[in-house]
């Protein structure tokens, strides 16, 4: 994909030498130009050659194995209480400004979430709540369309240092409409003053109070399931990039044409067809600013908070012998981890199925990490 329509798109817009990084490592991903480990069975002696992966956050190949640990992680962190999924979303009309900067813009629409939800959490119940707060910039037909995920205990912290129960009986946590004109009037004035502050404010003040006179939407999903299911729900969208291999279709003609849910049509799944370069200028709008933090924590999901406050979410007690064992035992391996929580034993033969593959040999790189993909491009990065 991205060796085909890449100096399409080099040729036709110029990309920061960020983006053109990340779609270089996404070329070479798992081919033999990053090098590997050629393996063989050690119960059939099928050889297979392994190669190594980017590592790179975007590409839509190497973020399983993050994935399944955050999720495990997650878990094992969370309140043993009822949580709630809210979704804050902004309108396409401040898109320009997100375009123009998009670490300021994605930091400040953090920064609107947590002060909405903490100070509802205040004035609702007099509690300091807690978020797990998830970045998706992306549409499903890959157009820019921010928006932040969000898992909600429903629980606080009192100011005399006590825990409390919130949401009473209700589906939702807080009301959805005034959350939404809540949400709204913090963005757009942390915004005002952010490009006020850069003297940038005449060049998007239109569009700012076009968003002032739109309605802004806030869905809040009422909890049906306990909290290992909202945090593994939430886990589909943690490390997921704009678009996985799964979902295209073929690539022909120069045109690419993949799956996209209609969300006017009931979220039914449609084929939505883009030409090459159109696709490929559409992904690298959702590559992130460098060591951007797109997964945040707030409140008493905040490890300083929890610190400073001396949290716990967990009851002391005395230990049975049994967990003094347990403790006592060698920890687990990356790979007994993720074989453990996918059931999927990538060092198992594909062949016979029973045997393991073991290293042999090493394969090393056939090109120097740091040469660009695109030889044309006379830019350096």
């Amino acid at each position: 994909m991205v060796n085909l329509f890449g100096p399409g798109l080099i040729s036709k817009t110029k990309l920061a030498p960020l983006q053109l990084k990340v779609l270089d490592k996404i070329a070479y991903c798992r081919t033999s130009a990053l090098g590997g480990h050629e393996e063989v069975c050690d119960n059939c002696a099928t050889v297979r050659y392994s190669y190594n992966s980017c590592g790179d956050r975007h590409c839509p190949k190497c973020q399983a194995a993050k994935q399944v640990f955050w999720i495990d992680d997650l878990v094992q962190t969370t309140l043993p209480v009822k949580h709630f999924h809210i979704v804050f979303t902004v309108p396409h009309q401040l898109n320009v400004v997100c375009l123009h900067n998009q670490r300021l813009y994605y930091d400040l629409l953090f920064a609107a979430v947590w002060q909405t939800l903490r100070s509802f959490g205040y004035s609702n119940y007099g509690v300091e709540t807690g978020a797990v707060a998830v970045l998706h910039t992306w549409g499903q037909n890959l157009s820019l369309h921010p928006h932040i995920h969000c898992i909600v205990p429903a629980a606080g912290y009192t100011l005399n240092g006590q825990w409390k129960n919130i949401g009473n009986s209700g589906q939702y946590l807080y009301p959805v409409h005034q959350l939404s004109e809540a949400f709204k009037g913090k963005f757009l004035d942390s915004l005002k003053r952010a490009l006020r502050k850069q003297n940038e404010l005449e060049l998007f003040n239109s569009v700012v109070q076009q968003a002032y006179k739109t309605k802004w939407v806030v869905h809040c999903e009422p909890s049906l399931a306990g909290a290992d299911h909202v945090v593994k729900y939430l886990g589909q969208y943690t490390h997921r990039v704009a678009i996985t291999n799964q979902r295209i279709l073929n690539i022909t003609g120069g045109e690419v044409t993949f799956i996209a849910k209609d969300y006017r049509d009931r979220a039914v799944k449609k084929p939505v067809t883009l030409d090459g370069i159109e696709f490929l200028r559409r992904f690298t709008m959702h590559i992130l600013p460098k060591r951007f933090v797109k997964i945040r924590r707030f409140g008493i999901y905040n490890h300083t908070t929890k610190r400073n406050l001396d949290l716990q979410f967990v009851p002391q007690k005395k230990p049975d012998i049994d967990e003094i064992v347990k403790s006592q035992q060698t920890p687990e391996t990356n790979l007994q981890r993720f074989t453990r929580l996918t059931g999927v034993n990538p060092c198992l033969c594909p062949v016979c199925k029973t045997g393991r593959m073991f290293a042999i040999r090493e394969l090393p790189r056939i090109r120097s990490p740091a040469c660009p993909i695109f030889k044309n491009d006379n830019r350096i990065y």
